[in-house]
Order: structure tokens, then C-alpha cells, then sequence
């Protein structure tokens, strides 16, 4: 079978799975498993595969059918230019938290020490580590699974000597440490919210989604302990799910150790993140 003749059958599995990008999709699996850049399958279009390319591939879209993210199925996502390694054990990271992440890179300056709390794949910290030179950070994640993940990602990209990681609940593991800013992607989603979800994302870490009944559960915890935690001037920065902007900007303002609340738009113009400094 030819590469085009089998990227145009995958894709009508995937048209008929209802699988939102089906044609992008069977594109992305194939190349994988030919080790392609996408361009190629084009180019050689009229290639003709092996018995165990035709078998490799046949798997991932079986597989691609029922949800399982592309990006579980290949194993990695990109993310603010970086390649991440990926599994079911992490959320797959998104392209709005490179707003949290290029806010954090802005802020970051010299040889400051910041915290990544819900680390999950390393993303986050990972690139800001690599792109603000003479940081270093400490990540904390609840699941011993995903630190795995992310101290693979971490020595992946060279920073895994300015990364210290520990497993535990938000700032459990911090006990009398200060930072010069927090950042998080906590859980945001209501919990009577997640059985609505896309079927893809319901296959991710549901304790990296579910943000309790409000989706706010999060939010009251970092920011009432984060104080502790920061500097004088220090930043907390957190990205915020939509809708969510006004009432996470209340928790701030009640909290009275804050000033200079703002919010920050993603490129589809809705609010993503908020951050405040330590008074």
C-alpha cells in the first residue's frame, strides 16, 4: 500500500470516529512511525510501505479511534519550541500556558529561584530554565509518576541540574523556603464539568483537571499560602480558565498580601492568566 493510499483510508477511519482533525491526524502517526518529516509524505507519496509499517500504523490509528490523544500515541508534544516527552501520566501540555510560561520568562531575571507547583511533564519550568539562563527552580507534583516524566524532559534539555523536584502536595515539600515567584497550571475545571469534556481530554490525569465544584479549589490554596512562600515583590502568576478571571481576582484582593493584579490575554483574546506581586 502507497503512503497516500493509506493516509487517505486512515482518514476516513478517523472521519467516521468523528475525530476532529482526521486527515492532520493519520499525518502526524504516519510520519512517526516512518521517522518522516510530514512534508515527505507529499513528496513520496507513492512510496510503498512495508508489512510492518502498514501493521505499526494501522495500530496507532485503531488506537487514534478510541481518543487516545495523538500525542500519548507518539509520545511527545511541542511546547514553546520544545519537544516534550509525553505519557498518560501527565496533562499534555497546551499551547495557552505559553502565555503563563512567556510572562514568567519576562519576570524572571538574574539568578532567580522560582517554584513550579502541579509540575506534571516539566514543561513549564523546563522552559523557563532554558531560556532564562542563570535560573533554577524547585517543582513539586502530587504524582511520583509524573515527576518521572518530568526529570526525563528536564535532562533531556540540559537543566536538570537547575531543577530540583519533589512529590508532594503544593507547597508541602517548601517548608520554610522563599522563592522569587510562583507559577501554576492548577486543576480548573468544575468537577460536575469533566463528564462533559471531549473524550480525549478525559483520558488525562483527571487530578491535573478537576478543580472541585466551582473549579476554584486551587486558586484558594495557592494564593492563601503562597505569601509565606514569596519575597517581598515576588510574583505569583496562575493560569486561570475562562470565565474564571473576575472571581480568581477577588481570591487576590481578599487575601491583602497582594498588589498589581493583572490579567493577561491568550491570543484568541480570552483571559488566561493572572498574577499579582507580594506586598
Amino acid at each position: 500500500m502507497t503512503v497516500q493510499k493509506i493516509l487517505s483510508k486512515a482518514t476516513l477511519q478517523l472521519e467516521k470516529a468523528e475525530i476532529e482533525t482526521p486527515r492532520l491526524d493519520a499525518e502526524i502517526l504516519l510520519a512517526f512511525v516512518l521517522n518522516w518529516q510530514r512534508l515527505k509524505l507529499y513528496t513520496d507519496a507513492e512510496k510503498i510501505l512495508s508489512a510492518d509499517e502498514v501493521g505499526r500504523f494501522e495500530n496507532l490509528i485503531a488506537r487514534r479511534e478510541k481518543k487516545i490523544p495523538v500525542a500519548y500515541l507518539i509520545g511527545n508534544k511541542e511546547f514553546f519550541g520544545l519537544n516534550f516527552f509525553v505519557n498518560e501520566n501527565v496533562l499534555i501540555p497546551r499551547p495557552d500556558t505559553e502565555i503563563l510560561t512567556q510572562l514568567a520568562i519576562e519576570n524572571l531575571g538574574g539568578k532567580k529561584i522560582f517554584l513550579d507547583l502541579g509540575t506534571g511533564s516539566g514543561a513549564i519550568c523546563i522552559s523557563i530554565c532554558k531560556f532564562v539562563k542563570n535560573s533554577r527552580a524547585f517543582a513539586a507534583d502530587i504524582s511520583e509518576s509524573a515527576l518521572e516524566v518530568a526529570k526525563f524532559n528536564a535532562k533531556k534539555f540540559g537543566v536538570e541540574d537547575r531543577i530540583n523536584f519533589f512529590c508532594g502536595n503544593l507547597f508541602e515539600p517548601f517548608a520554610g523556603k522563599k522563592f522569587d515567584a510562583i507559577i501554576s497550571n492548577p486543576p480548573y475545571i468544575p468537577t460536575a464539568e469533566i463528564k462533559n469534556l471531549q473524550a480525549e481530554v478525559k483520558t488525562e490525569p483527571l487530578q491535573a483537571l478537576d478543580g472541585g465544584a466551582d473549579g476554584l479549589n486551587f486558586y484558594r490554596k495557592i494564593i492563601s499560602a503562597a505569601p509565606e512562600f514569596l519575597f517581598s515583590g515576588g510574583f505569583l502568576a496562575l493560569e486561570i480558565g475562562s470565565n474564571q478571571a473576575d472571581d480568581v481576582k477577588k481570591i487576590f484582593s481578599d487575601n491583602k498580601n497582594f498588589y498589581d493584579t493583572e490579567i493577561f490575554q491568550d491570543l484568541a483574546g480570552l483571559d488566561r492568566v493572572i498574577a499579582a506581586r507580594r506586598k
